[in-house]
C-alpha cells in the first residue's frame, strides 16, 4: 500500500480545449480522491499533439505523485497516449498478453485488425481492469492511463485507489471566517505576518464583491490548524474588524 497526499489529474484531448466536450474528470476523479482523504495536487488539460505530450509525461514522471490520465489510449490515428508514455518512460512498446487476452475475450475475431491494438503497452505496464467493456487500462510509473469516457473512467480509478491505496490518506481540513467591512489590501501586513509564521498551515484569501466588503480568510492543510487561526482572529481583534467563524 502506497501513503500519498495528492494526485494529479491529467486530461488529454483537443475536444475539451476546444469546448466540444465538457470536462468530467476533475469532478468524478476528484471526488473519488476526497472521499477517501486525498487532494487534487493539480489539473491539467493537454493537447492530442505527440511532441507535447511526451514532454510533458517526462516531466510530470518525474515529480514523483501518483497521476490518474484519461483520454488517448484508444486505436485510433489521433489517440498518442500509449506511444508517448512509453517515450517518456524509456521503454518500448509490446503487445502485452494480458490485454490481448481480454480483448480478444471482449471481441473475438472482431478484434483484428484494429482493436488489438489496444493492447499495445509500454513494457512493464501494469493492467487496470475495465467493468465496461473489458479494453483495460495500464499504470507505469506511478501513472494511471484510462479512458477518456468518464463511465469507464472513474470506476476504474476507484478500483486503482481501492487496490493500491486503501489505507487512504489524511483528510485536508479549514479553518476560516468571513471579515466584513474591510479590504484585502488594509490587511495585507497580516497576512504576510501570519504566512511567515505559520509556513506549514496553506494561507487563502478570497474577496467578494458587493456594497459592503468581505473576505473570507483561513488555512488549508493536513497539521495543526488551531494556532494560525487563533493568531487570526487576534490581529482581527486587534484591529477591531468585525467577523464571523465559518464552518470547516
Amino acid at each position: 500500500m502506497a501513503m500519498m497526499d495528492a494526485f494529479g489529474i491529467m486530461v488529454v484531448g483537443d475536444e475539451i480545449l476546444n469546448g466540444r466536450r465538457r470536462d468530467r474528470h476533475f469532478e468524478g476523479i476528484g471526488g473519488l480522491l476526497r472521499e477517501r482523504g486525498f487532494g487534487v495536487a493539480w489539473l491539467r488539460i493537454l493537447p492530442d499533439d505527440p511532441g507535447y505530450l511526451t514532454e510533458e509525461f517526462r516531466r510530470i514522471m518525474a515529480e514523483n505523485i501518483p497521476v490518474f490520465c484519461c483520454g488517448g489510449i484508444g486505436a485510433t490515428p489521433d489517440d498518442h497516449t500509449r506511444a508517448c508514455a512509453a517515450q517518456a518512460a524509456g521503454v518500448p512498446l509490446h503487445m502485452h498478453p494480458g490485454a490481448v487476452a481480454e480483448i480478444e475475450a471482449r471481441f473475438g475475431a472482431e478484434a483484428y485488425p484494429q482493436r488489438i491494438k489496444m493492447a499495445e503497452l509500454p513494457q512493464g505496464s501494469e493492467l487496470i481492469p475495465n467493468p465496461v467493456n473489458r479494453v483495460p487500462g495500464f499504470s507505469l510509473c506511478r501513472h494511471y492511463f484510462l479512458p477518456g469516457f468518464p463511465d469507464m473512467a472513474h470506476p476504474m480509478a476507484a478500483w486503482v485507489l481501492d487496490a493500491h491505496y486503501r489505507e487512504g490518506g489524511l483528510a485536508e481540513r479549514q479553518r476560516s471566517l468571513r471579515a466584513r467591512g474591510v479590504t484585502e489590501s488594509s490587511l495585507l501586513d497580516l497576512m504576510e505576518a501570519l504566512v511567515e509564521q505559520y509556513p506549514d498551515a496553506k494561507f487563502f484569501s478570497l474577496p467578494r464583491l458587493g456594497a459592503e466588503p468581505q473576505i473570507e480568510i483561513g488555512f488549508r492543510g493536513r497539521g495543526d490548524l488551531d494556532a494560525p487561526f487563533s493568531a487570526l482572529c487576534a490581529g482581527l481583534d486587534e484591529r477591531r474588524v468585525s467577523y464571523e467563524p465559518l464552518g470547516d
